[in-house]
């Protein structure tokens, strides 16, 4: 598939929201994986509002070991909570000449291994949700076409959000990115649990959780509190028995 192609794929998921059954959990852990397929960085993470001027970072990714060390300081200062509270995007984010306002943050990210640091809003008109946070660990900056791209996924991110609130009224995104609060916590624990069942590593057990519920059409967090309760991943549903004398179904 071209990346012409990845790109129109991915802004029809981020529309994809007006279903009873969506989920924020997924819907923004499948954002930042097109993220990291589609813009040069190195890491990405997105970080959302909790109700007052706070950050938090709902996605039930497994970090890197460099994203990891950065992710709690991005959430108190740097770019992503600027973007967050200007409603603008912060670049080019050269670390070696970060705002002193960044001390924290930029230490841990050089130590980390970044370089640059960049972030985007995830906005719609006067209403801001978050931030998408861009890591590179190259000499030079995102390129600006990169940057107006994750703007355009940040935006369109927003209004999927902002879609998902109006299919249920008595549902607001904030309630929704709370409970997804909750659900990560599962999540990582039924991660856990099922790399030591089978003796793999976190990333592939993961993998397999995301992998399985999008081929049964499960929500992440159903397979997550299967696990937990069961220590295997749920088995599909049988198909309904044919008649007899019927032929099976192809």
């Amino acid at each position: 598939m071209s990346r012409e192609q990845k790109i129109a794929e991915t802004f029809v998921e981020l529309a994809d929201t007006l279903v009873a059954d969506f989920d924020v959990i997924d819907f923004l852990q499948q954002m930042t994986v097109r993220c990291c397929d589609l813009l040069a960085v190195a890491d990405t993470t997105i970080l959302l509002a909790y109700p007052g001027p706070s950050l938090y970072s709902p996605a039930p990714c497994d970090p890197s070991p460099a994203l990891s060390k950065v992710m709690d300081l991005a959430m108190r200062e740097g770019p992503a909570l600027d973007a967050y509270r200007t409603a603008t995007a912060v670049t080019p984010g050269n670390l070696a000449r970060a705002p002193a306002t960044w001390n924290d943050f930029t230490t841990q990210a050089v130590e980390a291994g970044y370089t640059y640091a960049s972030a985007v809003p995830l906005r719609l008109r006067r209403q801001t949700l978050g931030s998408l946070l861009l890591l590179r660990t190259t000499d030079s900056p995102l390129p600006l076409a990169d940057l107006a791209l994750a703007q355009a996924f940040a935006d369109a991110a927003t209004i999927g959000l902002v879609h998902a609130r109006a299919l249920d009224h008595a549902d607001s995104v904030n309630e929704q990115l709370h409970t997804a609060l909750h659900s990560r916590i599962v999540i990582e624990q039924a991660k856990g649990m099922l790399a030591a069942l089978r003796t793999t590593s976190l990333d592939n057990a993961f993998t397999t959780m995301c992998r399985h519920a999008r081929h049964h059409h499960l929500r992440l967090t159903t397979v997550a509190h299967h696990i937990i309760d069961t220590g295997d991943l749920p088995r599909p549903l049988s198909p309904p028995c044919s008649p007899a004398g019927d032929a099976p179904a192809e």
